[in-house]
């Protein structure tokens, strides 16, 4: 299935008496191939299944034997079977097994990733070219929803959630595209125990932040967990930025086939108000129209396959017309294409130079006092 997606608010809406996980593979193409190749992978957590189909105990050398097959760097963060199923860390690193496992897991595949902003801490962010991302840690610091009052849960604690805002200040007008990752989906449509696991657990928490995101030019949010595909717009309310997020799993693992817990459109409605261009004797007219729609709502669902990925080719060379184009591989088929338009964004040069600059460079003129922020 091959569809186009606009973040500006002139797409011809979803038609909603279409199923989502029914529409058949589409003959229709947008004449994008991609010759290019991988630059880097991102593995979005459950690299190891610590606890399937048995749990040898809190024990570093059982961590640790799991991870020796992996002979590729690739960039990592975390879930909960790295640890144990479900985990809840609430910012206590005494909290059994996490002290083990975190170990095993900083030994084989963290160390090789970006540098944290803070040290000894799994969450970080790093950029390719114009093009930001941000890796969260949805496992160390969230509250346990049995103890906490849904108003006060917490799912990446104060310190990372004033990091993640303090980034998309930083990158809103430094970065074309911005990815965000999450372990486990941001959505809340998965039901079952999703509803206590993912971010659906902490209302406040996404709220907050989904009002934020929705201020930002082209954010992609991109999670895993729940063995299935599922691309989720999130619709704004008023004047504002839709967000979108590629949920893919898993890689190389089971998936339930007769049970599906995932919602096509969210019961919250938001007003949103979308800019639409007329045609009139050859001159263009824009208007504005209020349109009610749900706040969530699914563009594609895939629940079969034990193989996913989902591969984001990234082209800025317009400025004035940004394209990302995701193509999913389920079983070894491409299964599904999705072009998404992205706004344009007037890069500020200041800071979009200075992180071309190699750290290495960048750590030795700041000792001698000739930074690249004095240059750019």
């Amino acid at each position: 299935m091959t569809q186009d997606v606009s973040s500006s608010e002139t797409a011809v809406p979803l038609n909603p008496s279409v199923n989502p996980e029914e529409q058949s593979v589409s003959s229709v193409d947008t004449g994008h191939k991609s010759e290019a190749p991988a630059e880097f992978m991102l593995f979005l957590g459950d690299f190891i299944y610590a606890d399937v189909p048995l749990y040898f105990g809190d024990d570093a050398e059982a961590y640790r034997r799991l991870y020796r097959r992996n002979y590729q760097t690739i960039i990592h963060t975390y879930d909960d079977h790295e640890i144990i199923n479900n985990f809840v860390g609430e910012g206590n690193d005494s909290t059994p097994p996490f002290e083990n496992a975190a170990n095993a897991f900083r030994l084989y595949n963290a160390n090789a990733n970006h540098d944290p902003l803070e040290p000894d801490q799994h969450y970080f962010d790093f950029r390719y070219a114009d093009v930001a991302f941000f890796v969260m840690d949805t496992r160390r610091y969230r509250s346990d929803i049995n103890k906490e009052d849904v108003t006060s849960r917490t799912m990446l604690g104060d310190k990372q959630l004033t990091a993640l805002y303090e980034w998309l200040g930083k990158v809103n007008t430094t970065a074309t595209f911005k990815f965000i990752v999450t372990s486990v989906p941001f959505t809340s449509l998965w039901q079952h125990d999703a509803r206590k696991d993912s971010w659906a657990a902490y209302p406040y928490e996404k709220m907050g932040l989904l009002n934020a995101l929705h201020s930002v030019p082209n954010v992609i949010l991109l999670s895993g967990d729940r063995h299935e595909f599922a691309a989720i717009k999130f619709n704004h309310e008023g004047i504002g930025h839709s967000v979108l997020e590629v949920s893919t799993s898993p890689l190389s693992m089971f998936y339930v086939p007769f049970v599906r817990t995932l919602r096509m459109v969210s019961q919250t409605t938001v007003k949103t108000i979308k800019e639409v261009v007329n045609a009139i004797e050859g001159e263009n007219t824009i208007t504005f129209e209020e349109e009610e729609v749900p706040q969530e709502q699914v563009l594609k669902y895939i629940a079969k396959g034990n193989y996913k990925w989902s591969s984001f080719e990234v082209d800025t060379r317009d400025p004035q017309h940004p394209v990302v184009y995701l193509e999913v591989m389920i079983d070894g088929v491409s299964e599904y294409k999705l072009t998404i338009a992205g706004k344009p964004v007037e890069l500020r040069t200041t800071t979009a130079l200075g992180n071309f600059v190699p750290s290495g460079i960048k750590g030795m003129l700041d000792k001698i006092g000739l930074g690249p922020s004095r240059w750019f």
